[in-house]
């Protein structure tokens, strides 16, 4: 056995180191940094030139702006290969109507839009029903892409440290909670109520189970007199943060505020643990809402717009047509920060009446010089469906 062992280092110390391995020591350089613009003004792809011992690399990071911008995935490109890459991506998004733009970025704000991306991607798949449903990825896969992009991020400025995933000026459950304990009388229910357990959600659909179905949906304004709503038709298996985005289109609202689902099996949005909100991006409309049952959307927590969301019907699919669509709806949606319905109520009241003291600022905070330009009643089902292929 000795002998043998012997002769096995032996044969090991014969073994020629790659050249490779070297290179690990190589420092690690960023030569041009951009960030590529939809028409929306969303991010749509960060890209970011490395060079390391002679070696050049571009990491593309695909952004979803329809899942709070987490990163869809991290695709690695020699850098002699990406001029080509470039320019048949630009020519097959313009084909496709997609006009992007590009935007140098310094190096410390390249880091911290990709970060962002990557630490909001990690906390949807910590959330993820079905972890297997983040690892069907051919080659390297994004985990072990994720890993080498941020060992090359921290060659970078750091960024200053950010906020989580939310928005400014909205107050946390925590917070709403102290200030309910302030204001309640001593001896009186104080705090938010425990919440309760919501019921198991149902499994999600296989590939096995064949292609979803469509659902017609109907989505409402609650509160809005006259009704304001909208009717959509969307495959079955979309997920709700999908939803979330052509609710968005089909309102004209801006993705502004934060925003949450209400259902029988828990509350949706963007990942809170303090407000008890699971990722949107891993569960289903067909699983929160089989055919004839309700949600509830609810848009903006200062405005408070809340959306009534009804499953009609379930339709076949039509290979024909191109989904989601609008098929109807009734009355224009409300500008954003009105105030909500009642809001909205008092400001076309103040820009029916020339003489009301505020008629001139409402017009110009509407960016407006004329109010017959703004006609409630108005409504294209046709429009809607045409903003939403520009999204796809």
């Amino acid at each position: 056995r000795i002998r043998a062992a012997t002769e096995a280092a032996g044969r090991l110390a014969r073994v020629t180191v790659p050249a490779w391995v070297a290179e690990l020591d190589a420092t690690v350089t960023v030569q041009d940094c951009r960030r590529f613009v939809d028409p929306a003004g969303g991010t749509f792809m960060l890209v970011g030139r490395f060079h390391r011992a002679e070696r050049s690399h571009v990491v593309v990071v695909r952004v979803d702006e329809l899942d709070c911008g987490a990163a869809r995935d991290i695709i690695l490109i020699d850098g002699d290969q990406w001029d080509e890459a470039h320019e048949a991506l630009l020519f097959d998004l313009r084909a496709g109507g997609v006009d992007v733009t590009e935007e140098k970025l310094r190096p410390v704000h390249f880091r911290a839009a990709v970060e962002e991306a990557m630490d909001i991607r990690a906390d949807h798949d910590r959330d993820a029903e079905d972890p297997t449903e983040i690892l069907e990825e051919d080659g390297p896969g994004y985990p072990a892409l994720a890993l080498l992009l941020r060992s090359w991020m921290r060659t970078l400025p750091a960024p200053r440290r950010r906020r989580d995933h939310g928005h400014d000026g909205e107050l946390d459950a925590a917070s709403l909670s102290e200030l309910l304990n302030l204001l309640s009388p001593p001896g009186r229910g104080r705090g938010l109520p425990a919440p309760r357990r919501p019921a198991a959600l149902p499994a999600k659909r296989k590939k096995s189970d064949g292609p979803a179905p469509i659902y017609q949906i109907k989505v409402g304004l609650a509160g809005a007199r006259p009704p304001i709503w909208r009717r959509l038709e969307v495959p079955a298996d979309i997920s709700l943060a999908r939803l979330h985005g052509i609710i968005q289109v089909a309102f004209g609202w801006t993705d502004s505020h934060l925003h949450v689902f209400e259902t029988p099996y828990g509350s949706f949005g963007r990942p809170d643990a303090d407000l008890g909100h699971r990722a949107s991006s891993r569960v289903t409309l067909e699983q929160v809402a089989p055919t004839g049952d309700k949600l509830r959307y609810t848009y903006d927590f200062g405005d408070n717009w809340e959306h009534d969301i009804l499953v009609e019907k379930t339709l076949e699919r039509d290979p024909s047509v191109a989904y989601p669509r609008c098929v109807g709806g009734r009355r224009a949606a409300p500008p954003e920060d009105c105030g909500g319905v009642w809001g909205y109520a008092e400001l076309l009241e103040i820009l029916g009446d020339p003489t009301h003291p505020e008629h001139r600022d409402r017009l110009d905070w509407l960016d407006l010089d004329d109010p017959t330009t703004v006609d409630p009643a108005r409504f294209d089902p046709k429009v809607v469906t045409a903003a939403l292929r520009q999204r796809r």
